[in-house]
């Protein structure tokens, strides 16, 4: 009996040791495994088990755990390793994947690619799948508020002033068709010193119609406010406040492929109108007799060497006329208009787009005693991504002005033009922007040729979602012949609210 005793506790204590032996094993097992998973070699192969995935989603259930994918399956999701991904290459794990206290690990998960912090696209992805906006049945709502604390200084003095801006874009969903509607109105108030505001505004619409396959519509409107430049040569001297240009714009057109050819025809018109010039004593001075509407019809044809390389030729008539008959001066300022013009259209995708184009542009006008106002056209913009996370974009244009200083027929203005903006961080944004104006009088003796250069740099810090902290500093400085420069230095900082 005592014997039997012993040798069942002998047994008990063999089943205990035992057991105690296979937790020990699970523990250390339970630690070196995800270890080792961790440090493996990233050449090695991660063999699913049956029904399961790197992206925890559905396999076909083979009951072989070491069978593959089909590669046409592989080649279809993107995956390089025959593993689903229906994510993406580039998917980010959300929040709820990283708490390891949410639900039980997947080993699928721990196998989702990591993004460092300077990868660009971490906070870009995130804030997409965020659906930043407010819906409104079928359209999205982006606006935005700032209010800036800015400080000028100039070679006539010095003004610190507030900044408030209205910003915002509205845009359909619609499986058909789109409609953008995009504005922004700015008003200054002085806190300091002594200068002129500049209130700014504008709202344009696009109305896109995609009539057939091959074949797309446009209907453009706007409107656009801004003050005439104290030192411009249209400008009224010794007023203490100078014309409002309150600018009309309107537009059709209508795009059609014709296999390698593409054709396009449009119809455009522009409303002009200013406001009265204010003077200290508080008397006006009407400026009416610049008032005026201008239309003009051009075509477009261009012929597909490649996917990527399109040259075009593109032709232009219009007519410019103004509400009254002469000027104040007694000129007869109402002129037709010709223009032509050939170049290039490049679309590499994502990376490189944008055209260039070369021509000629007439205004003739009425009154005999005007030359006619001529020049060399040079009209482009280029948007180029020279790596992820930076953009940069360059733009040229040539603009025909009418003048209204007597016996001057008006000015060629000719723009060079870059922007840079590149991601130091996933919310620290860079912004470079550098600009020439050469303004050209083809009767320099009655005005004075002008050349502008601007250049200036910001930060924008993303506090989170909904608001920036942004810091610029902007340098301009105009050369005219015969005359000293201005130069204006301006810094500014403010926050930015937006949904």
């Amino acid at each position: 009996m005592v014997q039997n005793t012993k040798t069942e506790a002998e047994g008990a204590r063999r089943r205990v040791s035992a057991l105690s032996a296979g937790l020990l094993t699970c523990g250390l097992l339970g630690l070196v495994v995800p270890a080792v998973a961790q440090t493996a070699d990233p050449s090695t192969t991660w063999t699913p088990l049956p029904g399961q995935s790197r992206n925890n989603a559905t396999l076909p259930a083979t009951g072989d755990p070491t069978a593959t994918v089909d590669p046409t399956t592989a080649a279809a999701t993107g995956d390089a390793d025959g593993m689903t991904d229906p994510l993406g290459a580039d998917a980010l794990a959300t929040d709820a994947d990283l708490d390891v206290n949410a639900r039980p690990l997947d080993l699928g998960r721990q196998n989702l690619r990591e993004t460092t912090l300077d990868d660009p696209t971490a906070l870009r992805t995130r804030r997409d799948l965020d659906g930043e906006g407010v819906h409104i049945g079928t359209m999205v709502l982006r606006p935005s508020i700032s209010e800036k604390l800015v400080h000028e200084r100039t070679n006539s003095g010095n003004r610190t002033f507030s900044e408030t801006g209205l910003k915002g874009t509205l845009t359909t969903d619609w499986s058909r068709h789109e409609l953008m509607i995009s504005g922004e109105g700015y008003w200054q108030e002085n806190l300091s010193g002594d200068g002129a505001t500049d209130p700014r505004a504008n709202i344009n619409a696009d109305l896109r119609l995609d009539l057939a396959d091959q074949t797309v519509a446009h209907i453009k409107g706007g409107y656009n406010f801004s003050r005439e430049d104290s030192d411009d040569p249209n400008a009224i001297s010794g007023a203490s406040v100078q014309s409002g240009i309150h600018q009309y714009t309107g537009g059709v057109s209508v795009e059609h492929d014709f296999g390698r050819l593409r054709g396009t025809i449009a119809a455009d018109i522009t409303r002009f109108q200013y406001s009265d010039a204010e003077f200290p004593d508080g008397t006006t001075l009407s400026l009416s007799d610049r008032n005026r509407l201008s239309g003009e019809l051009r075509g477009r044809i261009g012929y597909e060497i490649s996917p990527a390389l399109t040259p075009f030729v593109e032709v232009a008539i219009g007519k410019v006329n103004y509400d009254d008959r002469r000027d104040s001066s007694g000129y007869a300022r109402s002129a037709d208009t010709y223009a032509a013009k050939a170049g290039i259209a490049v679309d590499f995708g994502e990376k490189l787009k944008g055209e260039l184009g070369i021509g000629y542009e007439r205004q003739r006008f009425e009154d005999s005693r005007l030359d006619d106002l001529a020049a060399v056209t040079v009209d482009g913009n280029v948007t180029w991504s020279p790596r992820r996370g930076t953009d940069v974009d360059l733009g040229l244009s040539t603009t025909i002005d009418p003048a209204t200083t007597a016996g001057l027929n008006g000015s060629v203005i000719y723009n060079l033009n870059s922007k840079v903006q590149h991601q130091l961080r996933e919310n620290l944004v860079l912004r470079l922007a550098n600009a020439v104006e050469w303004t050209r009088y083809p009767d320099s003796a009655l005005a004075q040729n002008a050349v502008t250069y601007t250049t200036g740099a910001g930060l924008t810090w993303g506090i989170n979602r909904y608001l920036d902290l942004t810091t610029d500093i902007e340098y301009e400085r105009t050369d005219r012949n015969g005359s000293a420069s201005s130069d204006v230095l301006t810094t500014s900082i403010g926050l930015t609210a937006k949904r």
